[in-house]
């Protein structure tokens, strides 16, 4: 099977393939990292209140240019996006505030463990036997594209993309883009997503 993770998701991904080689036939990692870095400034009490106040307003008038504007900009969405445009603001309003809500404990423990204890599997990235594409914002201060890049030079077949003028959440900020390219790999690499491959397997 293939498999798609952004950020934690990437690092999952990175998981299960170290874990069963043979079965997973393509891994596409975004925002992500074996040896996640990230370079994300302290978090202050304005901070978290103008994000509250940018989400809440976001959530019933998506897009709304004097949010973006007046709160946005100023709120914690400045290390999370670089481009502050119609696209991401809709895709916060309709999946980030509900995906931030319903994250579980489970999976923050997980994630600030990784970080607190150096999460590196550098090392066992020889192992990864199916082919891959690593992509990132040049400007993400979450897990910085030097880390992801550095990921990309381990795995034994990886394609490597790095945005400029991006961050962390680059998908919801070049939509079209990425689809673009994630759809050009999936052409070249047939296998991570052929179903009758698996199910013969």
């Amino acid at each position: 099977m293939g498999v798609l993770g952004w950020s934690l998701g990437g690092i999952l991904g990175l998981e299960l393939a170290l874990r069963d080689p043979t079965r997973i036939r393509g891994l596409v990692l975004v925002a992500s990292a074996a040896r996640p870095v990230g370079n994300h400034p302290p978090i202050d009490w304005q901070d978290n209140l103008y994000t509250g106040i940018a989400s809440l307003i976001n959530r019933v008038r998506p897009s709304w240019e004097w949010n973006i504007e007046t709160f946005g900009r100023r709120s914690l969405y400045r290390y999370l996006l670089q481009q502050h445009n119609v696209h991401a603001y809709e895709r916060l309003a309709h999946e980030g505030m509900s995906a931030f809500l319903q994250t579980s404990a489970a999976a923050n423990q997980a994630l600030n463990q990784a970080l607190a204890t150096r999460y590196n599997r550098l090392a066992d990235l020889t192992l990864v036997e199916c082919p891959c594409l690593m992509l990132a914002g040049a400007c993400d201060r979450h897990i910085t594209a030097t880390a992801s890049q550095e990921t990309a030079h381990h795995l034994p077949q990886c394609d490597w993309q790095c945005y400029p003028d991006t961050a962390h959440l680059f998908p919801w900020e070049i939509p079209n883009r990425v689809q673009q390219d994630i759809d050009r790999w999936l052409e070249k690499h047939p296998a991570a997503i052929d179903f009758t491959a698996q199910a013969a397997s």
